[in-house]
């Protein structure tokens, strides 16, 4: 996708043309997205611009080209470009110092775009327990893009002991971070500094995108 000057008004016509031709809302496309409702109206109302990456997953949910959304293709529908998908494992687990491919507990693989390949290394992660429910419920899929940098507020995969994953939501303070569930029946777990470095409490990616499964 070519980097020059994308016209926001012409973009939020074309998302909201589009969730109004889809089977999609808002607020399902937000929840698809691991996103609020509000971003989603600040994006058809062109008061935001969404990530590149998101830009291409909004698609993908749409079936949409993502050169037509941003205004620089007349060709509407995904179906008729030449793209192809990359399969990405599906993990029940992961454990520190083994590399992703090396896991031997893949459950299944899960298909991603070939544009959205190209922004890092994915893998997905198949949800334990309801500490992110409602939103995130056991057995859904989440894709992961792996990184060990994080913004504040972004949602996280998260080793702590060096063993297994978490799913959390991670914000940061100068003393340290939160993990902060969604289920209100679960604790809000601070590490400080000084724990993150000797536990360790390791950030392995953020998660893109929720695949719900039913």
């Amino acid at each position: 996708m070519k980097k020059d000057i994308i016209d926001l008004s012409l973009f939020g016509e074309r998302l909201s043309e589009s969730l109004k031709d889809s089977a999609e809302t808002s607020y399902t496309l937000a929840d698809k997205l691991n996103l609020s409702p509000a971003t989603i109206s600040r994006y058809t109302n062109a008061k935001m611009m969404p990530k590149l990456a998101t830009v291409y997953e909004i698609s993908r949910i749409l079936n949409i080209n993502p050169e037509w959304l941003i205004g620089k293709s007349d060709q509407k529908h995904k179906n008729s470009l030449k793209t192809k998908a990359t399969k990405i494992p599906v993990l029940g687990k992961v454990i520190a110092g083994i590399p992703i491919d090396a896991v031997e507990e893949i459950l299944d693989y899960e298909e991603i775009s070939e544009e959205m390949s190209r922004q890092g290394e994915f893998f997905a992660l198949q949800i334990k327990g309801d500490s992110m429910e409602p939103r995130i419920k056991e057995n859904d899929v989440v894709i992961v893009r792996k990184q060990q940098n994080i913004d504040s507020g972004d949602v996280a995969i998260i080793l702590v002991n060096g063993y297994d994953a978490t799913v959390k939501k991670v914000t940061k303070f100068p003393g340290g971070i939160n993990l902060i569930p969604n289920n209100p029946s679960y604790d809000v777990i601070t590490y400080t500094n000084e724990q993150i470095e000797k536990l360790p409490v390791q950030i392995i990616g953020k998660v893109v995108e929720l695949r719900a499964k039913f």
